[in-house]
């Protein structure tokens, strides 16, 4: 499975061998699992990252949830770390995280009560 940190910086636009925003990058992703596991989303005890050897499959094994969390994870980090300049833009990814949110606590309780 894809190593998280070099996929969000894929999905940022920024090339895996480019290492200095790295760390800012890891920051906003780290930030975005707290969020995750307040939502009831991934291990009880909390996750974090510290490079390009944290894996999604040892954050996550349900591949549906999974690829809700990814685009959460692009997005949140994305409006924290390079935010759109544009403000329809702004919006629309603003009212997509929402949304993602919403679907990914629905998910999580579905799965904690068993249906």
């Amino acid at each position: 499975m894809d190593s998280i940190l070099t996929s969000i910086k894929k999905l940022l636009g920024i090339d895996s061998a480019y290492t200095h925003f790295d760390d800012d990058i890891i920051i906003h992703i780290n930030s975005v699992f707290a969020i995750l596991n307040q939502l009831g989303v991934g291990p009880p005890e909390g996750f974090r990252i510290s490079g390009v050897g944290e894996t999604w499959d040892t954050y996550l094994s349900d591949e549906k949830l999974l690829d809700d969390v990814k685009t959460f994870m692009y997005l949140k980090v994305q409006l924290a770390f390079d935010p759109p300049s544009i403000s329809a833009v702004l919006e629309s990814k603003t009212r997509l995280v929402s949304e993602l949110e919403w679907r990914i606590t629905v998910a999580a309780e579905s799965k904690k009560s068993g249906s």
